[in-house]
């Protein structure tokens, strides 16, 4: 008995649109899951955006501050030792007297010791400076 084309055709038909309809409903279930999780990742990255922006502007005003910080020991490393060249009779401590002024490689009047003052604070500033910005979380 050979069977009926449309028979045939019916089943592969059922079969065919069993076929989709599970496909479909694997592919809804793995978008939910998808567009569930796409939510997820966008709530991680709006916190840690906040966080990001929260701790550039504790480094921001670290920065600021070792800098106002910077300047005004500058300075009053500037004043010390202008204060000394004024007046070479005085020293304080160990140091003594700035000796009168030699001439660098380029030609311009130096003073060592004012340069090694302005070394060791930027130094020490810079110290500072990436000690607070590693200790902000």
């Amino acid at each position: 008995m050979i069977p009926n084309p449309y028979v045939i055709l019916g089943a592969a038909g059922v079969i065919f649109a069993v076929f989709l309809g599970g496909t479909y409903t694997g592919y809804k279930y793995e978008h939910r899951k998808f567009e569930a999780y796409k939510q997820q990742v966008a709530v991680v990255a709006a916190q840690k955006e906040a966080e990001n922006i929260s701790v550039k502007k504790q480094q921001d005003l670290i920065s600021k501050g070792i800098s106002n910080e910077y300047e005004a020991k500058i300075a009053a490393i500037r004043n010390y030792y202008t204060d000394r060249m004024r007046n070479p009779n005085t020293s304080s401590g160990s140091l003594s007297p700035i000796p009168p002024a030699t001439i660098g490689i380029d030609g311009k009047a130096t003073n060592l010791e004012l340069a090694c003052a302005y070394t060791t604070q930027q130094l020490v500033s810079l110290q500072d400076w990436v000690r607070e910005q590693v200790a902000v979380k």
